[in-house]
């Protein structure tokens, strides 16, 4: 008994020897990772966040993290972005015909509730129509003032940097931690300037309301009004907040939501009406100021939606498109005989 098990703790001695060389040869050399004296292990981390002498072969860890000069990896300054190499450049292109787009549809959805707002809580055509164009006033002298006070100061020109993935608008989410010891802080706005802009733009809209509205309501309409002010006090810092959380699939989607919503609303519009026929509804929508304004603006913002989606990229085949605008709203009309609810009776 004593032999056999002399043996066998010979053979394990054995086996755990030979499978401490596999692994050792396996595996690969960890001399300048471990730390030879018990200092040396802040050093290693803060390696990992300081670049001396960055060649072309070091990068930042992370996504979004850059070093200007020979500093530290960090967040890029404001309006600069990362190149390939981890080094922030500054952008200096253009905003593309897409960001220009996404940009109006921000604006316009503020003016939009505006005058949604207006028209729902104001009684009086007169008032109407000066409410409806004190919020136009609103709405131009904010976006002629985030113009001017974009980089570069003073002209109606900006620059920007390029967005090209969704993560670039949450770079919140992006944070590495090197060793999964220490955070970086790397959170900027890679997609400069279209996400602080329309906050800014939004922040105008505010400051603009509150000391214009006021004085044409009671100046003007005879008070009337008010509600439609309270209502976009309350909007606006909404629309900011759906902004700062939402943009990035906002900027993706916004093409498709206004095709969808335009359409929708049109329905709706077309539905309220009294007569629901097709000759009273061809009358009523071109005869009557109101309910003509009102087809032509959501037919202008469908085209909005159809030009966003197709970027004008073919523009002798995307240009024919716009014509098939009015069709939801023909196509309404002329169905209107065969949807109407009065007639399920008769079926």
């Amino acid at each position: 008994m004593g032999t056999s098990r002399s043996t066998c703790e010979i053979f394990v001695c054995g086996i755990v020897c030979l499978l401490t060389f596999c692994v050792t040869e396996i595996s690969p050399s960890t001399d300048t990772e471990k730390p030879a004296v018990t200092g040396s292990k802040n050093v290693n981390r803060n390696s990992d966040l300081t670049i001396m002498k960055l060649g072309s072969a070091k990068r930042c860890p992370g996504l979004y993290c850059g070093y200007v000069g020979n500093g530290e990896c960090g967040a890029c300054p404001r309006g600069y972005q990362p190149n390939s190499q981890s080094e922030c450049i500054e952008c200096n292109s253009t905003p593309s015909f897409y960001d220009c787009l996404y940009l109006g549809f921000m604006a316009l959805l503020s003016l939009a509730l505006n005058w949604f707002f207006i028209d729902y809580k104001t009684r009086g055509k007169r008032s109407v129509v000066v409410l409806h164009v004190s919020a136009l006033i609103e709405s131009v002298l904010a976006a002629l003032l985030t113009l001017i006070l974009s980089d570069p100061i003073g002209p109606l020109t900006i620059r920007s940097c390029q967005a090209n993935y969704l993560s670039d608008w949450y770079t919140l989410f992006y944070n590495p931690s090197p060793n999964y010891t220490t955070t970086l802080h790397c959170t900027q706005e890679i997609v400069y300037p279209l996400y602080t802009m329309v906050m800014v733009y939004y922040a105008f809209s505010l400051v603009f309301l509150m000391a214009i509205r006021p004085i044409v309501s009671y100046k003007l309409v005879d008070g009337r009004g008010t509600k439609s002010i309270y209502a976009a006090l309350y909007f606006l810092p909404i629309l900011i907040v759906v902004h700062a959380v939402f943009a990035g699939l906002l900027y993706y989607a916004f093409p498709f939501i206004v095709v969808v919503v335009s359409v929708i609303t049109s329905a709706i519009h077309l539905s309220c009406m009294d007569e629901q026929n097709m000759k009273s509804l061809f009358i009523n929508s071109f005869t009557n100021g109101r309910n003509a304004t009102i087809l032509i603006g959501h037919w202008i913002l469908h085209a909005y939606g159809v030009i966003a989606i197709t970027k004008l990229e073919d523009p002798s085949f995307h240009a024919t498109l716009i014509a098939l605008v009015p069709f939801p709203a023909i196509f309404y009309i002329l169905t209107v005989r065969f949807s109407n609810p009065d007639n399920l009776e008769k079926v």
